[in-house]
């Protein structure tokens, strides 16, 4: 009994009751290693094919999705019966199963990111350098725009008519909500991209870095289930702007974050005609037109007084 009573003593001590946390844990033995952080700006990088091989594996992909996805809406939106199409559920898996196959496609070549908001996330992270996350995302953009314009060549009246896959607050729903939405849903996506890449489960679990994609993928599906009535879901800059881009329809812009960019977008577009239906007033918008508006007309009073 003596004998089992010092054990727990012993036991008990073994380790001291203030454990390093944080950095300080750092300087400890690790079983894995930690990349080094990236640095801020890297010129060499701008000199080497593997950059650029990149941001071209970033475009492919981000195109891809774009096209399989919007094709999927387009098949769903233009049937008058939801039960004779994939509907929600095979939204939700044509946008999970696009990012599951194209994450483990390129994640060997650029990091297979396919949205700026995870290359942010990365950059803040300092995963990545600012030269190469602005590359990223100005691909990712480039791609998602080819993609939503291909699907509006294949069938333009259906695209126009369907409202082009862009995403716009649902009826029933205000903007806090579309905003909030949004916002829960990224969080999820980038979570998850960084607990599925986690240096410490890559070194301790072999079978990770295989599945990595499969949880991202999954997170993106699970995501659009709860966020399409919503939104249509977005969570990704790069194929709400593509999609935008591309249908250029003022009810495409009235909900987008980049309101003033999105108001520019469509004021360029002399031939844009907007179904009453789908009328929505933006009052930031509108102020800002109106302000502009004003400015001008004082400006040209002026000039004439003059």
């Amino acid at each position: 009994m003596e004998n089992k009573e010092e054990d727990v003593r012993l036991g008990a001590n073994k380790f001291s009751e203030r454990q390093p946390i944080g950095t300080a844990a750092q300087t400890q033995d690790k079983d894995y290693q930690e990349p080094p952080a990236a640095a801020l700006f890297d010129p060499d990088e701008l000199a080497s094919w593997s950059f650029y091989r990149a941001g071209i594996a970033e475009f492919i992909a981000t195109f891809l999705f774009l096209y399989i996805s919007i094709m999927t809406v387009m098949g769903v939106s233009k049937s008058d019966s939801k039960c004779s199409t994939v509907g929600i559920q095979g939204i939700a898996w044509a946008f999970g199963g696009m990012i599951f196959a194209l994450v483990y496609c390129t994640a060997g070549i650029s990091g297979g990111h396919i949205n700026p908001a995870v290359t942010f996330g990365l950059f803040l992270a300092r995963k990545l350098s600012l030269t190469r996350a602005f590359f990223y995302m100005v691909m990712q953009c480039l791609g998602a725009i080819c993609g939503a314009g291909v699907v509006k060549g294949f069938q333009k009246h259906l695209y126009q008519s369907k409202g082009g896959g862009a995403n716009v607050v649902n009826g029933g729903y205000t903007k806090g909500d579309g905003l909030g939405a949004e916002i829960v849903g990224t969080f999820v996506l980038v979570y998850t991209v960084f607990s599925a890449t986690d240096a410490k489960r890559s070194a301790r679990d072999s079978h990770v870095p295989i599945l990595a994609p499969l949880p991202i993928g999954f997170a993106v599906f699970l995501v659009h289930l709860a966020t399409i009535p919503i939104t249509g879901t977005g969570i990704n800059p790069a194929r709400s702007l593509g999609a935008a881009i591309i249908y250029n329809q003022k009810s495409a812009w009235d909900d987008h974050v980049m309101d003033i960019l999105g108001w520019t977008f469509h004021r360029g577009c002399t031939g844009c005609s907007l179904p009453p239906s789908r009328h929505k007033s933006n009052s930031l918008q509108i102020q800002v037109i109106q302000t502009i508006q004003l400015l001008s007309s004082l400006h040209s009073t002026s000039r004439s007084e003059l």
